[in-house]
């Protein structure tokens, strides 16, 4: 009997999931950290390395280990990359912003308009709905 409890709290969560609002395919993704970084260039030298690897997690298991390994001094250019991302991305997100406040998404737009058929679609269903009336009088 609590397995089937336990099944039903589960499908509840989910249906929580299923309301929440999408994400917006136009906002800036976030920048790599420097480990992200270092990982772009670990992981083509890693796979010339080792050309018969498969295993994503090898890849990454590695990699985070040669990370730590490295210095402070070693992992500065990564960082540095990483600085210049996450400067870029602040500008695009103030751009992005900007550009909400504004109220210029074309989401906004779309479902505007589909509100506005709707309701139009409605009073002409009245009206036509109307019309028959007057006509049997």
């Amino acid at each position: 009997m609590d397995f089937c409890f336990r099944l039903k709290s589960k499908s509840a969560g989910a249906g929580k999931k299923a309301g929440k609002a999408g994400k917006d395919p136009n906002k800036p993704k976030r920048p790599a950290s420097a480990f992200f970084v270092f990982m772009e260039e670990f992981r083509e030298k890693y796979k010339k390395e080792h050309p018969n690897n498969k295993s994503v997690s090898a890849v990454g298991k590695a990699g985070g280990e040669k990370w730590k390994s490295l210095t402070e001094a070693e992992k500065a250019p990564f960082v540095s990359r990483a600085e210049k991302r996450k400067v870029e991305y602040n500008k695009n997100m103030v751009a992005y912003n900007k550009k909400l406040a504004d109220g210029d998404t074309g989401a906004d737009e779309e479902e505007s308009d589909k509100s506005k058929s709707e309701v139009n679609d409605d009073e002409d269903e009245e009206d036509e709905s109307g019309d028959d009336d007057d006509d049997d009088e």
